[in-house]
């Protein structure tokens, strides 16, 4: 008997992934590129620094270029990591202040921004982060045309939408970071109660990188086995104070390392990572990240915001995005959190 090669010749529907799938409006195909890959990193503080020796330790590059407005400290984390070559993979490490370093790169990494000041409004702080992205974002998008734009600094959703409209890019090129960490946090938590590990749980915070995000408890399931309707059926009932007692720790956890030790790296340093190996090694996984969210889960098609949904991802950065059920609520609590952003949005004036 003949096996099958593939699931459509047993019968199933190439179409399939079509149905789980819905791209992104105006998105443009992959680039053609070489196979030397080249990674940028925009901020040479405590995150972006993290993120550069987690992309080294994890072999993602063969080049990484560093850029920051501090010349000194810029080059002392570049010998810093120069010097511990003979450990790690063969990777070409590079700095300047100038951003034609950067030229050619297959990612480019923003870290930089301003940080609140003591009694300052969110618009403010939006107006001078929006001032340094235009002094960042134009030369990272003249010296590699090609490349995707992946936005860590916060408010990460408000600053991906700025990116993307000072560069001009098609929207699958331009992402943030999001709530790929959220949910790394949701999932530990998770995890760590059920006594799993945290890679067979299944779990997503949506929305706003903040605190609107919305926790996707519907969808929840370990191993396989849906959660919510498994406990429900062992008459164990989650109030609605206990789910949003979870999605708050979730959101607080952040702030608890903050007030510990100042500000967070490691974490953000691995999803970052995780993230650009999805890219740049076209590996179709599924993150939730911020992405330009209008249409989908009832958001109007005229609010240009970015906000995080689980997404394919891949070597021409946004493939599609998932097309996962969401209850009513869960809507309803997107929609607020697209609202939210949009109003900061509106009063920047780009």
């Amino acid at each position: 008997m003949k096996k099958a090669a593939s699931l459509t010749e047993i019968g199933f529907s190439p179409d399939a992934k079509h149905h789980l799938f819905s791209p992104l409006p105006d998105a443009e195909p992959a680039a053609r590129t070489s196979r030397h890959i080249k990674i940028t990193v925009v901020g040479c503080g405590n995150v972006g620094m993290a993120i550069a020796q987690t992309i080294l330790t994890q072999d993602i590059a063969d080049e990484i270029a560093l850029v920051d407005a501090q010349p000194n400290k810029l080059r002392g984390e570049m010998l810093d990591l120069q010097h511990a070559a003979a450990f790690l993979p063969r990777v070409k490490i590079a700095s300047s202040t100038d951003y034609e370093i950067t030229s050619g790169s297959d990612l480019a990494i923003i870290t930089a921004g301003a940080r609140q000041n003591p009694g300052e409004t969110r618009l403010d702080l939006l107006q001078r982060n929006l001032a340094i992205f235009k002094k960042i974002v134009p030369p990272l998008a003249q010296y590699s045309p090609d490349c995707i734009l992946l936005v860590v600094s916060n408010p990460v959703d408000v600053l991906t939408y700025i990116t993307w409209k000072l560069s001009g890019f098609p929207p699958n090129r331009v992402i943030g970071s999001g709530t790929n960490l959220d949910s790394s946090r949701f999932r530990f938590l998770l995890a760590d109660h059920l006594n799993v590990n945290a890679q067979d749980v299944q779990a997503y915070m949506v929305g706003e990188h903040g605190d609107s995000s919305v926790a996707l408890w519907s969808s929840i399931s370990v191993g396989g086995v849906p959660v919510i309707s498994s406990l429900e059926k062992n008459d164990i009932n989650l109030s609605i104070e206990m789910l949003e007692a979870t999605r708050k720790a979730v959101v607080d956890s952040a702030y608890e390392v903050i007030s510990l030790k100042g500000y967070t790296s490691w974490a953000i340093g691995y999803s970052v990572a995780s993230l650009a190996f999805s890219l740049l090694r076209h590996q179709r996984r599924i993150h939730p990240v911020s992405l330009l969210a209008k249409g989908f889960y009832g958001i109007p098609e005229d609010r240009e915001v970015f906000l995080s949904l689980p997404a394919q991802i891949g070597r021409g950065g946004i493939l599609g995005v998932v097309n996962i059920h969401l209850t009513e609520e869960e809507a309803k609590r997107l929609r607020r959190s697209a609202e939210t952003l949009w109003e900061c949005q509106t009063q920047l004036g780009i």
